[in-house]
């Protein structure tokens, strides 16, 4: 299969020409290297001094399309979600441009849907929040697009906001309010992040993964074993029925100082037992039982050692592993030997949605910041990039 380049300094080249000082202008980060520019942060309109708002929010960052209504006052109150799983199962992964399209077919339908559901008509529309990133550049540029160009047709206020951010304080959207400080481990299928928050926007990185992610080690171990796509939830299930301890497994990392993650030996070491053993269904039980331990204690070994360091006593749980009950158990287990308190967001909204972006939308918008003019998305996006409030809910 031959491979296309592109040159990032013949892309360079083609700068955006402005013939006008509001004239839209696209930036595709991530495919051109250019600085990361902070969030243009506008002053308020006079019409747009509020303390309570409905935030229509828009997620298309990847395979899940997500749209939300979430009112500062009264909560939540409607969200709809697609996902793509059964069109990209076929292609055993992710197909970025069949993502892209999907979402273009999907998102209005959605949006006009969630305001049924919330009795709401366009027009209660205060402010519009999508996610600009980290994820799919062409995905991320259809909620880019269209949450702009709402908020421009209704003349409101928009602010981009941060997938990881949404994810992290998703557990925000129960009736128990988790309140800072706390230490946050994030895992889906992209990210694997060890974060201390002191409050919105206030993040400190404790660690990262440096290969795969917990969530796509789960999903590629999942493919070698031969149970498809999307393979997390599948290995998961069939762990429930295997014997952990016929294996010896790994704990990536966890004989040395640190709290970054690596697991792309742990798939390797799995792979290897697969293709060595009788591949019985028994045997793929136990294996899969004995991978997911192997993360589950990983995962839980860095998060002990963060809250001892932090010296925190709460712990969040969020992104789309955070729905592991396996996971969930063991740092709930340790929370109580310990002392802490463990918290995550209802199973719906550990994967992607669009109530978390409303939420973490609405929270800069009350704060004052409004996103510039132009569509800006990027493919990377460093969590700890984001500005600070200064009051946090």
């Amino acid at each position: 299969m031959s491979t296309i380049q592109t040159s990032t300094k013949n892309l360079a080249a083609f700068k955006p020409i402005n013939t006008h000082p509001h004239q839209p202008q696209i930036s595709l980060h991530g495919l051109v290297e250019k600085p990361f520019p902070a969030y243009m942060l506008y002053n308020r309109k006079p019409n747009f001094e509020m303390n309570e708002m409905i935030v229509l929010g828009i997620e298309t960052s990847c395979d899940e399309t997500g749209v939300a209504l979430y009112d500062s006052e009264a909560g939540l109150r409607a969200h709809t979600l697609f996902s793509q799983v059964e069109i990209h199962a076929e292609y055993g992964g992710v197909v970025p441009e069949i993502a892209s399209r999907d979402h273009v077919r999907k998102l209005l339908p959605l949006i006009n849907q969630c305001l049924g559901q919330a009795g709401l008509e366009r027009a209660d529309i205060d402010a519009v929040a999508y996610t600009a990133g980290p994820g799919l550049i062409g995905a991320l540029l259809v909620g880019t697009a269209v949450g702009r160009s709402i908020a421009l047709g209704l003349e409101r206020p928009a602010i981009a906001v941060h997938h990881m951010e949404g994810h992290l304080l998703a557990p925000m959207l129960e009736d128990e309010m988790p309140s800072f400080p706390f230490v946050a481990l994030l895992v889906s299928g992209g990210h694997t992040l060890l974060v201390e928050v002191q409050a919105i926007g206030h993040y400190r990185i404790l660690g990262e993964t440096l290969d795969d992610a917990a969530g796509e080690a789960f999903d590629k171990t999942a493919k070698l074993l031969g149970l498809g796509y999307p393979g997390g939830p599948v290995l998961a299930k069939l762990a429930e029925h295997g014997d952990a301890g016929r294996f010896s497994f790994p704990r990536p990392m966890t004989n040395r100082p640190g709290l970054d993650f690596s697991f792309s030996g742990l798939k390797t070491h799995t792979r290897n037992l697969w293709i060595n053993s009788d591949q019985t269904e028994s045997t793929q039980a136990d294996i899969a039982a004995g991978f997911q331990q192997a993360v589950v204690d990983t995962l839980a070994i860095k998060c002990r050692r963060a809250l001892q360091h932090t010296r925190a006593q709460h712990l969040i749980i969020a992104g789309g592993v955070g729905a592991n009950l396996a996971l969930r158990e063991a740092l709930l287990d340790d929370g109580k030997k310990h002392g802490w308190k463990v918290s995550y967001p209802r199973l719906e909204f550990c994967t992607d949605n669009g109530a978390m972006i409303a939420f973490a939308g609405c929270q800069r918008l009350l704060a004052g910041q409004r996103t510039g003019p132009g569509l800006q998305a990027f493919a990377r996006w460093p969590l700890d990039q984001l500005p600070g409030l200064e009051k946090s809910v």
